[in-house]
């Protein structure tokens, strides 16, 4: 018998070389795993099913590679993709690693410091270019502060958006199709990293030069750490046309940024955010930025890939299991009734509607009695989730 949960190329999952690469290491520990060559990423990616594989420029190339080095291990990399027929659909620059973007990239007090950023995510543009990348994220990791003694904000954020527009530019001259994807973060690995989230980035993208070819990639852990609802980040970005790519992952509230399995902790959550996406038909990669277990050998990294794709598909599932549920449906009709009624108040704003609307009577008792049925609506979900109806 077939396995229903066996991922395909059209659900678009995709590993960065630094998810299955992870070694292990954390703050208190050494690494417990061997790396993996980033052609053997792509075999191991290509063996357990995923679409794709993404990557920061030194995650492919280290960062004192020397130009034949660079050239053999691309071409190592496009050899293993060719072979196993993975995609490189988002590519991304490490502009957080290196001792000299300890106070940022884009964002640092250092001029040259932020001359050479730009530099390198140039040369990583056309890196990612010349994999077929069609998105390039963007993610601040140092661009923040410990102390607000230290920086301006505001002068901060004028470099921000000036970075942004330089490479926009740049794009746009070398006729690139290519867009942008920013990713936000409230904190760690500093203190307080500028524009914490979605609805922050959203804000600062409509100050740009060339808002189109700007959007958001919102990460699950990265809302959670603030305790906020993730899903509802990805339906504003969503309805700004602005959801470029989406990080999934997990992770228990309020926490440090785990990059747990997707599905590993909240599965209410991660059911909502799977039928969102796929309701609205979310057709970019599925993108899992999360890690195995420091536990895990090679064997377990492999069970940590098959893991997400394999609950994304069985939360797909649920979710056309809740949009087919007899009960819940009527519940959601009954809880919406009444919509033909008001029809005649949408589509904006007119004279004869305000006065229309000013003379209506409301039965305000009457509104707050009504029961709504929630309780059981979620009691009805959980019971579904459970495999239970």
């Amino acid at each position: 018998m077939a396995d229903k949960y066996q991922p395909k190329p059209e659900d678009k999952f995709t590993f960065g070389l630094w998810t299955v690469g992870n070694m292990g290491r954390d703050p208190f520990g050494e690494p417990v795993r061997e790396r993996i060559a980033p052609d053997d990423i792509v075999r191991l990616l290509g063996e357990v099913g995923a679409y794709g594989v993404n990557f920061h420029d030194n995650d492919l190339v280290p960062i004192n590679a020397s130009t034949p080095q660079r050239n053999k291990i691309v071409k190592e990399f496009k050899a293993a993709l060719k072979e196993t027929g993975l995609k490189v659909p988002m590519a991304t620059t490490n502009l957080f690693a290196d001792p000299a973007f300890k106070d940022g990239a884009f964002t640092s007090n250092d001029p040259a410091v932020r001359a050479y950023a730009l530099q390198k995510t140039i040369r990583a543009i056309e890196l990612g270019v010349e994999c077929g990348a069609g998105i390039y994220v963007f993610w601040g990791g140092r661009e923040g502060t410990e102390s607000d003694a230290t920086k301006n904000p505001v002068e901060a954020i004028k470099w921000f958006r000036e970075a942004i527009n330089f490479l926009c530019e740049y794009v746009r001259d070398q006729k690139y199709d290519l867009k942008f994807a920013l990713e936000p973060k409230p904190n760690e690995p500093r203190g307080d990293i500028f524009f914490p989230t979605v609805g922050s980035m959203l804000g600062f993208i409509s100050t740009l030069q060339y808002p189109d070819m700007v959007g958001v990639n919102p990460e699950v852990a990265h809302e959670q750490m603030s305790g906020l609802n993730f899903m509802h980040a990805v339906a504003q970005a969503w309805d700004a046309g602005k959801l470029f790519h989406i990080d999934l992952n997990d992770q228990k509230y309020s926490r440090y940024d785990q990059d747990y399995r997707f599905g590993a902790e909240t599965i209410k959550p991660a059911f909502y955010l799977v039928k969102f996406l796929e309701d609205v038909g979310y057709s970019g990669s599925r993108h899992f930025d999360a890690h195995a277990y420091r536990t895990e050998d090679a064997e377990g990294v492999k069970d940590f890939a098959r893991g997400c794709m394999r609950s994304y598909l069985i939360l797909k599932e649920k979710a056309a299991q809740f949009n087919k549920d007899k009960e819940i449906q009527a519940l959601l009709k009954e809880i919406t009734g009444g919509t033909e009624k008001w029809k005649w108040l949408g589509g904006g704003y007119s004279k004869e509607k305000a006065k229309r609307l000013l003379d209506e009577p409301f039965d305000r008792e009457k509104l707050g009695a009504r029961g709504l049925k929630y309780e059981r609506l979620d009691q009805l979900t959980t019971e579904l989730l459970l495999g239970v109806r």
